[in-house]
């Protein structure tokens, strides 16, 4: 884990921060304890919305890009490599004192290590609890800068690290394939990503309002490029906790189950539990999840119908109606 390899880190001298300055720490989470630090000193970058409130709340002073300059940085290795590898050079951009980059092996932080051992001048290497951390200074990550990426299908922009960066996901597609031509009122897509599954409920001219709720800034930020549409309105939020000021007719979902490398299905499970507070009596969740996920029992304590739309080899499609907890409103 980051805290333990960044306490031996200071105490032992390999990383020494400066008297003064920010100290810059990219892509932490909210988890992550950085009591070794000077709160006051600490400007924690990150564009995933739960750890931005978690370290805010915690007194850190928040941000979700790089700007600096900072005397010293921290670098938590994200699981996308491009991604990766533009937050290192941008980071050395404006670093002027020695970042330190931190990761687990399974996020590729031993090939980080040597690439960046040819390119600046790294220091000592501390490795732990299956992870890394080291230090470098100087060097030049130019050519480390992302490449566009060609528009899916034409039209839609993604960008690094985004869910679903390099082709449409499968499971949204199914989803779109089996939702009603008459959607209709007010709807809330949630962890809308960069817009897919939104861009197809706004064909429907029935369709009154549609809220994108989306914790990866990024997302949200190239969502907002590829839907112009007026009807939609976009909320970089906390999914699991986000609340309209009314209750809506639909929701639909493709809701995470990931929080790192290892699966996590209480995340789908709590948007399925959000789903329910946001909806009107008469309202409906529709969802697309992984065939493995066990999300039957959640759909079923959260609402009195539920009904499977469709299945693959990979997914199941689920709809579901008459929320047991809507919100009195």
């Amino acid at each position: 884990m980051l805290s333990d390899r960044l306490s031996i880190a200071m105490e032992s001298g390999a990383f020494a921060i400066p008297p003064s300055g920010t100290i810059a720490v990219v892509g932490a989470r909210a988890s992550d304890d950085l009591s070794e630090l000077p709160t006051d000193r600490v400007e924690v970058v990150t564009r995933h919305y739960p750890d931005f409130k978690g370290f805010q709340d915690r007194g850190f002073a928040v941000a979700t890009d790089v700007q600096g300059p900072y005397s010293a940085a921290i670098i938590c290795l994200p699981r996308s490599k491009a991604e990766g590898r533009d937050m290192i050079r941008r980071v050395a951009q404006v670093a002027e004192g020695p970042v330190a980059v931190d990761g687990q092996k399974t996020d590729g932080i031993d090939s980080f290590l040597k690439d960046i051992r040819r390119r600046a001048r790294v220091g000592e290497s501390i490795s732990k609890a299956h992870g890394k951390f080291f230090i470098f200074t100087g060097g030049d990550f130019a050519d480390w800068a992302p490449q566009p990426a060609p528009l899916l299908e034409g039209r839609f922009r993604t960008a690094p690290g985004v869910f679903s960066a390099d082709k449409i996901d499968p499971g949204s597609k199914e989803l779109v394939g089996a939702l009603p031509k008459a959607l209709k009122g007010h709807v809330v897509d949630l962890g809308a990503g960069w817009g897919f599954l939104s861009d197809a409920i706004l064909s429907r001219d029935s369709v009154t309002r549609l809220d994108l709720v989306e914790s990866d800034h990024a997302a949200i930020e190239v969502a907002k490029a590829n839907i112009t549409d007026p009807r939609a309105h976009f909320h970089w939020a906390d999914a699991r906790t986000f609340r309209p000021e009314a209750r809506v007719d639909h929701v639909i979902s493709n809701p995470p189950f990931h929080q790192s490398r290892a699966a996590d299905p209480g995340l789908g499970q709590a948007f399925i539990r959000a789903a329910a507070s946001i909806l009107k009596p008469s309202g409906h969740l529709w969802l697309v999840a992984n065939r493995h996920l066990p999300y039957e029992s959640t759909l079923q304590d959260a609402f009195q119908s539920v009904e499977i739309l469709g299945q693959t080899a990979s997914f199941k499609l689920y709809t579901a109606a008459r929320p047991r907890s809507s919100r009195k409103g």
